[in-house]
């Protein structure tokens, strides 16, 4: 039997031809191999009805939830648009479905996970605090704070690369790289920082979790001429 294979990528923001790019690269097997997605399909690039149909496809699918998906669960939950959604791009994800979300891709964001543990590896969209179990920390944390990102990041650039968790590794997506200069996955004290900028002017990596091969797609800004992502 072919030996399965787990790859991690986060912040797709409707770049599915980015994602196809990834998937390609990887020859990803759809019926064998396992993906872990770190949230964020919406608010973005238009194709982001295309994406969710993709995801579908992958019988081995790990859905983690991020704060778009949250945004996206509040308006069909309260039918109120809210202007914190607006600030973050939630028109674009309005003008892709018009007549709302459909039933099967609501079930999947609704059946999301709000973080991922296998292996003593852990999966989340934004953050978890060191010394404090993610079954015992809030949403709020795991789904939208940036500290983490900043304490390991600024560890990662003084060459500081002091370990802050037990886990093997903990990924996260949520916070850009691109806004760095950085266009691939970065390793910060056993924290991988998986965002390289999909939702904006970067590319899109996806990673095999236990080889740490990257398979990125071009540039999405060249994927979707004339066209802005997030704003």
């Amino acid at each position: 039997m072919k030996e399965r294979r787990t790859f991690v990528v986060s912040d797709v923001h409707g770049a599915y031809k980015a994602f196809i790019q990834c998937l390609q690269r990887a020859d990803f097997d759809y019926s064998n191999d396992e993906l872990i997605f770190l949230g964020d399909a919406f608010d973005g690039w238009p194709d982001m009805a295309l994406f969710l149909e993709e995801l579908t496809k992958i019988e081995n699918l790990v859905f983690v939830r991020g704060n778009h998906e949250e945004f996206v669960l509040d308006w069909v939950e309260t039918a109120i648009i809210s202007k914190d959604w607006l600030a973050n791009n939630g028109q674009t994800t309005l003008a892709c479905f018009p007549d709302g979300i459909p039933g099967k891709y609501l079930e999947m964001i609704r059946n999301s996970r709000l973080y991922y543990l296998s292996d003593n590896r852990l999966f989340v969209h934004a953050s978890v605090i060191p010394g404090t179990s993610p079954e015992k920390t809030g949403k709020e944390v795991l789904l939208w704070d940036r500290s983490l990102f900043y304490n390991v990041f600024q560890g990662f650039e003084m060459q500081n690369n002091t370990r802050i968790f037990n886990f093997d590794q903990v990924f996260i997506g949520h916070t850009p790289l691109n806004k760095f200069g950085i266009f691939r996955p970065v390793n910060a004290a056993g924290v991988w920082l998986m965002d390289t900028g999909a939702g904006w002017t970067g590319c899109l990596s996806m990673m095999n979790i236990d080889s740490f091969e990257v398979f990125a797609s071009d540039m999405v800004t060249s994927l979707y001429p004339g066209i802005r992502g997030r704003i």
